[in-house]
């Protein structure tokens, strides 16, 4: 697997490679001869078969115009990003691309350089797509199970429910158990829950992941 990304976590795992934990799994070290840190798109021309786009939404346009420049026709990019907007974004920015919408649901933390883990469940999920199909097994045998759904727009709406509660979680300052167990705090995610829930039903026409 190749990666495309920060300096300085590149120079991390060129020299001491990736510790990977799982709050459900045994521990996994990738040694820095298996991990291919690249900080140019150059090297990936015609040889990606999938990309996994994991910028964060600011950066979709840019980070796509980028691979359209330098990724084979048809090759595709899965979104694994938050919010519901990304791929008009990329689209916009990059008309030619292969561009198709993923959830990760689960959140992810640096806990030292190099050491990634994972701290709640959940599958990967995507929109349904034949170029897809074939790199399923292989999510899977990542540990990583990729479910392909034919509409993806309720899995991103309803990720974005949840995500709600990061604002007013950083604005508690407490744990997240803590803030849940407060009533008032609930509140307070409940009504940013209900002003979102009011925006999907305006636009859902609009929101409805387009067929592949």
């Amino acid at each position: 697997m190749h990666f495309i990304g920060r300096a300085r976590i590149g120079q991390v795992a060129r020299t001491q490679g990736l510790r990977l934990t799982d709050f459900e799994a045994p521990a996994q070290q990738l040694s820095a001869s298996q991990v291919h840190w690249h900080e140019s798109l150059n090297s990936l021309k015609s040889k990606a078969g999938l990309v996994l786009l994991c910028v964060k939404s600011g950066a979709t346009a840019s980070a796509c115009a980028e691979l359209a420049m330098h990724l084979a026709p048809g090759t595709p990019v899965l979104s694994l990003q938050n919010g519901v907007d990304n791929l008009t974004a990329g689209l916009k920015a990059a008309p030619g691309l292969k561009l198709l919408p993923g959830m990760v649901p689960f959140n992810v933390a640096e806990l030292a350089p190099g050491h990634f883990h994972r701290g709640s469940s959940g599958q990967l999920a995507a929109q349904d797509d034949p170029q897809l199909r074939p790199y399923a097994p292989r999510f899977a045998a990542a540990g990583l199970p990729l479910t392909l759904h034919a509409d993806l727009a309720p899995v991103q709406w309803g990720k974005l429910l949840l995500n709600l509660n990061n604002p007013v979680n950083a604005l508690s300052g407490l744990p997240l158990r803590a803030q849940l167990m407060d009533r008032q705090w609930r509140r307070c995610t409940a009504a940013l829950m209900s002003e979102a829930l009011r925006a999907y039903a305006a636009t859902r026409p609009k929101w409805r992941t387009p067929p592949s």
